[in-house]
């Protein structure tokens, strides 16, 4: 499954084989368990989203809430989105050393963290870095990082002009 046409969590979770589902769902407690308030859960982009409601902060750039975090079930796998370690290297550091601890292999692109069960994570970790940056955080880097992006995208098209 790539992307669902679900629009509830509750849709989402009942189109899943139990296996699946049964993964699916124990990491969705977790992060419901440890998500800073703040937060909300909803479907977004075909997946279990966790973010900033647009009625928090409105100004995000494609006028979607400001994922936190979501949950996916791939083809070939289950997806775990953090993109608070995404923006944060020292967190991405930290989460790869966790991995590393617990004897499990690390299996991630920029924010997407593929496993297949529960067992492939290191539980506690994930749940550090779901606890760790409440809203007014990520928004305070996601502001700084569109300010470098604004900047960059100004300077290439002052550049492509001369």
């Amino acid at each position: 499954m790539a992307s669902s046409p679900a629009t509830t969590v509750k849709e989402y979770l009942a189109g899943l084989d139990a296996e699946r589902r049964a993964v699916m769902s124990g990491v969705r407690r977790l992060i419901r368990r440890h998500l800073p308030k703040g937060y909300r859960e909803s479907m977004g982009w075909g997946m279990i989203s966790y973010g900033i409601p647009l009625s928090r902060y409105p100004n995000t750039y494609n006028g979607q809430p400001l994922c936190y975090a979501a949950l996916a079930s791939q083809k070939n796998y289950c997806a775990l989105y953090l993109m608070g370690a995404y923006s944060d290297p020292e967190q991405a550091a930290w989460l790869k050393k966790e991995f590393e601890k617990a004897g499990k292999k690390l299996d991630m692109g920029r924010s997407c963290l593929r496993f297949h069960k529960l067992d492939d994570l290191p539980l506690e970790a994930i749940a550090q870095v779901i606890a760790a940056t409440p809203p007014e955080a990520f928004i305070e880097r996601f502001e700084g990082t569109r300010g470098k992006t604004a900047s960059k995208a100004a300077s290439t098209s002052r550049a492509k002009k001369r």
